[in-house]
């Protein structure tokens, strides 16, 4: 079955093929260092988080070496619950990923009573009731009006390869709304190309012109179809505004279809790694599984005819837009 999905080439799993061979030495290594010494509950633990908050951001382990300046072997080290880090190591760990220094070393929410108090209501709450108890929370903080014009602007967020590009342009072209991509934006703000964001001022400035591109086009169109990146919904703040401001799809795809869908274009590049791509892309697919369900709806567009499964994509579309109260808040009625 031939597809024309988006020719962007799978490069979050491409790029990180060949890094992730080295890593894949510095694992086996690691692992025959621990298998000599009883490993710690704690340091594993840790280290498997420091694997998560990676692989939510797609980043190969070389990258978050150089960008923290600590060798490969380290961070292989400290993945596999063998290596002792200092805390100035795990700060830096930390400002890399952007994320709390809690976040890494362990649950933020046994720091005070009242912490522990919030915990106790929900734990054991189905995953319904902790939306809602999320939903009343954001209520009570927020600090702005909800925005009039969100059902007018329909964001799509998944991986490279689901489709972004080419549903957002039919859906854009049907709606008579601009079809915005927002790695152009970033592109446009920056006056370079992202990869070279990357390699010349680091992920901290990549993120930095998101966020900035994300306030620009919710500036300036209230209507609009917009094409995220597919590693923004690992930025808590930026996705945060992207659900506030916008009515989200998470176009879902296999591991299997996202590679075929690629090479299928011409671009063979993921197969000289082929084992080594597909176990990334499927490491980055489960790391922001739970972060794309977050959003309004899913629509998977594996095992479809383009012209089908835009179809169904339409109609769920505009009979779940139908279906929302005018007056609705943000977030009130999100599924999966």
């Amino acid at each position: 079955m031939n597809h024309k999905y988006s020719s962007e080439p799978l490069a979050e799993a491409d790029d990180a093929a060949r890094a992730e061979r080295s890593e894949r030495a510095g694992e086996r290594a690691a692992e025959r260092g621990g298998e000599r010494e009883e490993r710690d509950p704690f340091l594993t633990a840790m280290g498997e988080r420091v694997r998560l908050l990676r692989a939510r951001r797609g980043m190969t382990r070389k990258t978050l070496a150089t960008e923290t300046g600590l060798s490969e072997r380290h961070l292989a080290n400290l993945e596999s619950g063998v290596g002792n880090a200092s805390v100035l190591v795990l700060r830096q760990i930390a400002a890399t990923l952007n994320c709390s220094l809690a976040e890494v070393i362990g649950d933020e929410t046994t720091a005070s009573a009242e912490w522990l108090l919030i915990r106790e209501l929900l734990q054991g709450r189905d995953q319904a009731a902790l939306q809602r108890a999320r939903i009343a929370l954001a209520e009570m903080f927020a600090q702005a009006p909800c925005d009039p014009h969100r059902k007018d602007r329909i964001a799509l967020i998944g991986l490279r390869g689901a489709g972004k590009s080419t549903f957002g342009r039919m859906l854009a072209q049907e709606r008579k709304v601009p079809f915005i991509e927002l790695t152009r934006v970033i592109e446009q703000l920056a006056g370079c190309p992202p990869s070279e964001i990357h390699s010349l001022y680091g992920a901290s400035a990549y993120r930095r012109y998101e966020q900035r591109a994300l306030e620009a086009v919710i500036h300036e169109h209230p209507r609009a179809v917009i094409a995220s990146p597919g590693g923004l919904v690992s930025e808590a703040g930026t996705f945060n505004a992207l659900l506030s401001h916008c009515f989200t799809v998470w176009l879902q795809a296999t591991p299997e279809e996202h590679m075929r869908r690629v090479v299928a274009q011409g671009d063979l590049r993921p197969m000289s790694g082929n084992r080594e791509a597909m176990d990334d892309l499927k490491r980055i697919l489960a790391g922001r599984a739970e972060l794309y369900g977050r959003a309004d709806m899913t629509f998977d567009t594996s095992e479809k005819t383009l012209a089908d499964a835009y179809l169904q994509l339409r109609d769920r579309l505009a009979a779940r837009l139908a279906a929302e109260a005018p007056d609705e808040a943000p977030d009130e009625a999100r599924m999966n």
